[in-house]
């Protein structure tokens, strides 16, 4: 015959996590649920659809502060696509190393411009508009061009001898247009000064 097992009282309470005494025989082990319940936060629920737009926005606000923040600190997790990897940032502080001509482009483009509108007497005028066309033009145009073509010659040849394993596709262009900025305006900030010195931190 076959003997019946005697039933014995197993107790299902379930210990807490922090509970001193090991967890022996007639002891189980907690619920997943009860563990994962007491890890849970309580949460607050927006009332309506406007207050959810609310805090939608506010952590939207607070995702792009942080992300302005990292990408002027020189965080590259936080940069677009486009500047991201050792190439384009070997392209920058090539760039920003250097004082070329390129990057006065825009403020002789603004003094030129302003020479046109002042109002100058009608023979003054004539001269002026004379040599800004004749001359200041052509001249910041053709070294504004020369400046363009050898920095983005000058990048990529030196892309590809000190980074072998990176492509230099569109680094020479990037170089340019970076160069054709003022530097104060370039984004990312620059990280080197004119002369290849690192740009204190600011404290």
């Amino acid at each position: 015959m076959l003997r019946r097992r005697s039933q014995t009282t197993v107790d299902d309470t379930p210990v807490p996590a922090d509970d001193p005494k090991p967890q022996g025989k007639g002891r189980p082990t907690p619920k997943r649920r009860d563990a994962e319940g007491r890890r849970r936060q309580p949460v607050s629920a927006p009332k309506d659809r406007k207050e959810a737009y609310r805090q939608m926005r506010a952590k939207q606000a607070a995702e792009r502060d942080r992300a302005r923040q990292g990408m002027l600190a020189g965080d590259e997790r936080y940069f677009p696509a486009r500047d991201k990897g050792p190439a384009r940032k070997f392209a920058r502080d090539w760039v920003d190393s250097r004082r070329l001509p390129s990057q006065y482009f825009l403020p002789l483009s603004m003094v030129i411009l302003l020479a046109t509108w002042i109002p100058w007497p009608i023979s003054v005028r004539a001269q002026v508009l004379g040599y800004v066309v004749a001359i200041g033009w052509p001249i910041m145009m053709i070294g504004v061009l020369a400046t363009s073509v050898y920095v983005a010659w000058k990048v990529k040849k030196e892309v590809v001898a000190k980074l072998p394993k990176e492509s230099p596709k569109g680094v020479g262009f990037y170089a340019a247009m970076r160069a054709l900025q003022i530097r104060k305006l370039r984004f990312p900030p620059p990280s080197v000064l004119p002369g290849g010195k690192p740009v204190p931190v600011k404290k």
